[in-house]
Order: structure tokens, then C-alpha cells, then sequence
């Protein structure tokens, strides 16, 4: 892969990385409570079930989010590493190049499709 090629996968990623910490931030926020929406202990008002069991939900779905937002970050600095150590664009499987659509779709990939294929196969 060409200098120019790795560069523009960096600035990508570095992009990428910038708006993923955004969205973590803002989701930890919300899961947090920090918005101040949710009541507290301190509120007269009467408990609704359904609202509590709706809030509850919603939260477990924001810490999904959350941690799937941080394998991506992780995925992210590894891709980064990669291009470090001059590594970047191969496949960790097979060694083979991993073609530049797959890049430009999934920057932070480790693997072309044919060996993702096997791996989640494998998992």
C-alpha cells in the first residue's frame, strides 16, 4: 500500500477515533443520568412500574452501546498501531493485502473477508 494510501487510512481512523469518543462521552452521560431527567429518591411523585422497567431498559441498551462504542476505539487504536509498525492493510490470517474497498468500508479491519469469514466462523 502506498505512503499516501496509509496516510489518508490514518487521517480516517484519527477522524473516526475523534467522533467515536464524542458519542461515548454523550452516551455515558445518558446512561449516567447526567441530563437530570431522571427522578431521584428525593421526588414525592409516585413510582410508575412501567417507567422504572422503561428506564431501566433504556439504560442496559445505552451501556450496550457504550460497549460496543469501546471495541471500536480498541479496534481503532490497534488499526492505528498497525500502521505504526507498518503492518497496516494485511490480513492477520493470511498475510494477503486486504483490498482497499474492504479498507475504506471497515478502516480498522484486521482480516480480509475471506479469513473474517473463518474467524467468526470459528467463534
Amino acid at each position: 500500500m502506498s505512503k499516501p494510501d496509509v496516510d489518508a487510512f490514518r487521517e480516517t481512523l484519527l477522524a473516526l477515533r475523534a467522533r467515536m469518543r464524542g458519542d461515548l462521552s454523550h452516551l455515558t452521560d445518558e446512561a449516567l443520568g447526567a441530563n437530570g431527567a431522571k427522578t431521584g429518591a428525593a421526588s414525592r411523585a409516585p413510582v410508575d412500574m412501567a417507567d422504572v422497567a422503561t428506564d431501566n431498559f433504556e439504560q442496559e441498551f445505552t451501556l450496550s452501546l457504550m460497549q460496543n462504542q469501546e471495541h471500536v476505539l480498541a479496534e481503532i487504536a490497534d488499526a492505528l498501531e498497525r500502521i505504526r509498525l507498518d503492518s497496516f492493510g494485511r490480513c492477520e490470517e493470511c498475510e494477503k493485502p486486504i483490498p482497499k474497498a474492504r479498507l475504506q468500508a471497515l478502516p480498522y479491519t484486521r482480516h480480509c473477508v475471506a479469513c473474517a469469514r473463518k474467524v467468526q466462523q470459528s467463534s
